[in-house]
């Protein structure tokens, strides 16, 4: 059993919590790109404090990503266009992870691609390793589908979801974009295609504006906007999810502290992943858990699970 004793007190707060059939020993994971695979932190801090790690996301094919630049800040948060650079699926698998499970942390992998094929594939591979668990990224575009984010649409969620449902018994994390019209039509396609929870939110599109050059900032032109600036939006949607479906929720989005974690635990997640802020902090994701404890601690708590979905609207 996972517990922190709580700064300036000897009472013992349990950080165990569980997001479906996958048991963390805290509730604070590494978000996926933010955190590359654990390596370049792995000789400074102790992986296996975290509950666990969201790998980058792969794909089937390396990638380089798009052009620079592809990273601009802005008030309260950053755009990022990185365009999934990742290694591919057999390097990870070959060369990466053997490492990754050495971490004595759960391992979940972002999985990313371009059409159905692409994520089903991916899903079979993944399946005959020793991961925890799989995220399933819906927010890549389709190219089949004029670059539509898979994710905009529920036929397209369920498709996919359903599809790699068929060929895993791992349990499925479905990561969804917030650039919809309505977050429970889509978590509600996943929950019906087989998603064993969902991951929310991604990032919100957005531009950044150089007056100087009067160009975009991004190479790409638009990017993904992270941070603090997204929190209110996350924990309308994580809320509406926890509401609208039954399945366990990751949240995220603009987490920068305790409270913001104790927050989207309270609108419905089961645990929450950090990342803009751990690049800014990379303290942070190890400080987390014993900050929520102490939190929890002075409000007479005993356990951390006991706030996810206690939201009390008027």
């Amino acid at each position: 059993m996972n517990q922190v004793n709580s700064p300036g007190t000897s009472k013992q707060v349990r950080t165990e919590v569980t997001v479906g059939s996958v048991r963390l020993k805290n509730p604070v994971l590494a978000a996926s790109g933010t955190f590359g695979f654990g390596a370049e932190l792995a000789p400074y801090y102790d992986l296996s404090c975290l509950g666990g790690i969201c790998t980058t996301g792969l794909t089937l094919q390396p990638r380089v990503g798009n052009p620079p630049p592809r990273v601009a800040e802005t008030k309260s948060g950053m755009l990022n266009a990185v365009g999934l650079q990742n290694p591919g699926v057999d390097v990870f698998v070959t060369e990466i992870l053997p490492e990754m499970l050495t971490y004595d942390t759960a391992i979940i992998v972002n999985v990313a691609g371009n059409s159905k094929e692409d994520y089903v594939e991916m899903v079979r591979i993944l399946s005959a390793t020793e991961v925890t668990a799989l995220e399933l990224n819906l927010s890549c575009p389709n190219v089949s589908a004029g670059c539509m984010s898979i994710g905009a649409e529920p036929e397209q969620v369920w498709e996919v979801v359903a599809s790699c449902r068929a060929v895993t018994d791992k349990p499925l994390w479905v990561k969804l974009t917030p650039n919809v019209t309505s977050i429970s039509a889509v978590a509600r396609a996943a929950e019906e295609a087989g998603a064993d929870a969902l991951v929310l939110i991604n990032t919100l599109l957005g531009i950044a504006v150089d007056l100087k050059t009067e160009r975009p900032v991004l190479r790409n032109n638009t990017g993904g906007l992270s941070g603090p600036a997204i929190k209110p939006v996350a924990l309308r949607m994580v809320h509406e999810a926890h509401r609208d479906t039954n399945l366990p929720i990751v949240g995220l989005g603009g987490i920068a502290a305790a409270e913001d974690a104790l927050e989207f635990m309270l609108c419905g997640a089961s645990a929450v992943q950090v990342g803009t802020a751990s690049m800014i902090d990379p303290d942070l994701i190890f400080r987390l858990p014993a900050e929520m404890a102490a939190i929890a601690s002075a409000a007479g708590h005993d356990n951390l699970a006991r706030y996810t979905g206690q939201l009390r609207p008027w």
